[in-house]
């Protein structure tokens, strides 16, 4: 079979896993591994600094409390101590630090409209090079809008804190919020009008049937099972993207003259309420439970790699600065932002504490997906390195120097895994950029303020 084989119904394309009868050709070719993935999972507003670093350094290193949740991984990990974007010191608060994270530059300071990261983040620098193989370049996905107005303390458009991935200098790339259109952009075709709503109402499983039992008529019975569970992993992320929406009453398929109606007095609210009213109503679009809709938006990335529609990812948690209300953990009760700004306070500390070892145990999730899929005589995660952090140290000072860092998977692009590496204060974040770009076949001479690669990762 050729690598690129899709399932095809009207409205809908499905990209394959890699199956053992496309070996052939693969092991023909100069491309006859299986491709690297990146994925890079940013958290918001750092982390409570004295309960992150582990204890030790190399494979005899002892995780700390909240890293915890990333045990059962731990021969997966590069945990990463001392890295810092030096970039980021000439700002004040979150921004500088936000839109900087992938690219090692400053941005720079506007409250317009013109905002600028000062070059290309890492991820698309990836995109213009491997993204040229898959449907898409690259998927950038996040829980909440993009922030507006401005940000009176520091003097920074709130744009900045909505964006990590920066196609050019001066074009961020918005990240997609809805897990159905996501998940539309993965496995749906354009069609038009009465066809495309009847696709629209059925499953993609159902509109590719035919051909699926066409294929699996051909495959053995290894390519059976595999072809098999990604079906179903697709399926599942489908009901789980409608049972949100079917409980949120979603307002689907309603008559084109009621949605105009409906955006003309939307538009009025606008005006009459003023920007911050308006980011407060964007926000009341989502109403996902917040820890399905980040599950499902990972689950989106998995089934993107596996698929091999895309090689580059990046999934934010949230914008920075953000006010999330946590108060669904118990023992927290507050917004995210809000407690980054302990102040020293124990019971600040622990609350903030809950929140980061929550978003840990968001990423142990996404691993075990991961792990759970075979390609080749490895898994998912052997062929992608997965990056989880953030470009702030301690929310309270918003200190940008050993900024919280881990990376997990990679052991088909080189890495050596089941370290804790502790680097000399001050080196750059960049060169860790600079590693994965190399592991996943791209050239990268140099980026912010690193000229190399780190050592000790291969």
């Amino acid at each position: 079979m050729p690598r690129r084989s899709f399932l095809r119904g009207a409205g809908a394309t499905l990209a394959l896993p890699f199956l053992d009868a496309m070996r052939p050709l693969m092991a023909a070719g100069t491309s006859g591994s299986l491709p690297i993935r990146i994925a890079l999972l940013y958290m918001p507003n750092g982390v409570r600094a004295d309960r992150w670093t582990p204890e030790g350094e190399g494979s005899k290193f002892k995780l700390s409390p909240i890293l915890s949740p990333i045990e059962k991984h731990r021969e997966d990990l590069l945990i990463l101590t001392g890295l810092q974007n030096k970039a980021s010191f000439s700002g004040d608060g979150h921004y500088v630090k936000t839109g900087g994270w992938l690219t090692g530059t400053t941005i720079t300071k506007t409250t317009g409209s013109d905002i600028a990261a000062g070059a290309t983040s890492m991820d698309q620098i990836a995109a213009q090079q491997i993204g040229k193989d898959t449907k898409l370049p690259s998927l950038e996905l996040g829980t909440e809008p993009v922030a507006t107005g401005i940000d009176t303390n520091v003097n920074y458009t709130r744009l900045y804190a909505s964006h990590i991935s920066w196609k050019t200098s001066t074009v961020p790339l918005p990240c997609e919020i809805n897990p159905r259109v996501a998940f539309d952009r993965l496995f749906r075709t354009r069609s038009k009008g009465g066809e495309k709503q009847a696709a629209d109402d059925k499953s993609v499983l159902d509109l590719v049937s035919q051909d699926a039992k066409r294929l699996q008529s051909k495959l053995g019975s290894s390519d059976k099972a595999k072809l098999e569970q990604y079906l179903e992993s697709v399926r599942e992320v489908e009901r789980r993207i409608e049972a949100e929406a079917a409980s949120l009453g979603a307002g689907e398929n309603l008559p084109p003259e009621l949605l105009k109606k409906m955006d003309a007095l939307d538009k009025r609210i606008s005006n009459a309420m003023g920007k911050a009213s308006r980011e407060d109503e964007l926000n009341a679009i989502t109403r996902f439970d917040h820890g399905e809709h980040c599950r499902i938006m990972m689950d989106l990335m998995v089934l993107a790699f596996w698929s091999d529609s895309t090689r580059v990812s990046s999934f934010m948690f949230g914008n920075d600065v953000t006010g999330r209300n946590f108060s669904f953990l118990e023992g927290v009760n507050g917004g995210h932002h809000d407690l980054s700004h302990h102040s020293n306070d124990i019971k600040k500390l622990d609350q903030y504490e809950k929140i980061n070892r929550w978003h840990v145990e968001q990423y142990s999730y996404m691993l075990d997906r991961m792990k759970e899929i075979k390609e080749g005589d490895a898994t998912l995660l052997d062929h992608s390195m997965v990056a989880f952090g953030s470009p702030i140290r301690d929310g309270n000072s918003h200190d940008p120097k050993n900024v919280p860092i881990v990376v997990a998977g990679g052991s088909k692009a080189g890495l050596k895994t089941g370290k804790h590496v502790v680097y000399d204060p001050g080196t750059p974040l960049c060169g860790l950029w600079i590693n994965m770009l190399e592991s996943a076949g791209v050239q990268a001479h140099e980026l912010g303020d690193a000229k190399d690669g780190l050592r000790g990762l291969s």
